[in-house]
């Protein structure tokens, strides 16, 4: 086993697909295929199982990825001993329908890494994102979308239904909805998914963050549309058993403004590809 075959197995985990993780890793899809088979057979197991959402992770890919990643960032702690500190500032724009444990490995793994780097990071709706990138007010960000930008994806995620942990919400109830108070694609996205069903439904709660939301929907004042992984304690997942519609899936890219330093954009999609999954 090597760390290059770590690397491409994480990739491909990430992604859930060989073609995203290819372009990710700058390699053809058959490359990355032969890492993986290769890496499967020095360990005797199967790492992945097909499904209709692409690859997912068997039961031996769940108990390697956190070692994987753990592997991957000793490695490069271990290079920068040999490596020339960056220093300087960067600006970061990340979306705050990130999961928090999310962010909070992406900016410990950058800030052990490069200490001497200050990081500023503006979160919220990404929907601006593109146009800072393109003039220079941003390095680098990540963007949520309905479809994916550039070449340099996230794996998608699913976005769900969610309700307090005691709410009490059937097929024929009004449902008291929490919508994002704010300019960008994900505001519509729940009363066009009722409207289109013919489901009924009231605005509950107001909020322009997806902390706010959420915290609505875990005091029960409201049901409202989240990331998968945002389903925390004391928040329960909706289906179409409740009545509630399925939801396209979320899309992520990593957008780099070239002008930025190379280096620190380039460590940072790094930190934020291993950390991100």
């Amino acid at each position: 086993m090597n760390s290059d075959l770590l690397k491409t197995f994480v990739a491909i985990a990430d992604c859930a697909n060989l073609t995203t993780a290819a372009g990710r890793l700058n390699r053809t899809q058959s490359a990355i295929s032969v890492q993986l088979r290769k890496l499967e057979a020095d360990l005797g197991v199967s790492l992945f199982v097909r499904g209709a959402k692409g690859l997912r992770l068997s039961e031996h890919g769940e108990r390697l990825l956190p070692k994987a990643r753990t592997v991957l960032r000793e490695v490069r702690e271990a290079e920068r001993l040999f490596t020339d500190a960056l220093e300087g500032q960067i600006r970061i724009g990340l979306p705050d329908d990130f999961e928090n444990g999310r962010l909070e490995r992406i900016l410990a793994e950058f800030a052990t890494l490069h200490p001497g780097v200050e990081v500023n990071a503006l979160s919220g709706c990404t929907s601006g994102f593109p146009d800072a990138i393109k003039a220079g007010k941003l390095d680098i960000a990540v963007c949520s979308g309905p479809k994916p930008l550039g070449r340099d994806l996230l794996a998608p995620e699913d976005v769900v239904w969610a309700a307090g942990r005691s709410a009490q919400i059937g097929p024929e109830t009004l449902v008291p909805l929490a919508v994002l108070d704010r300019t960008c694609w994900w505001q519509p996205l729940a009363n066009d998914a009722l409207d289109a069903t013919g489901r009924e439904y009231k605005i509950a709660f107001r909020c322009s963050t997806f902390a706010g939301i959420c915290a609505a929907i875990r005091a029960g004042l409201a049901v409202g549309i989240v990331p998968e992984s945002a389903l925390g304690e004391g928040m329960r997942r909706l289906s179409r058993a409740d009545g509630f519609p399925r939801l396209a899936p979320l899309h992520r890219s990593i957008l780099v403004n070239e002008r930025a330093p190379a280096a620190l954009t380039g460590s940072l999609k790094r930190a934020i590809q291993l950390n991100a999954g």
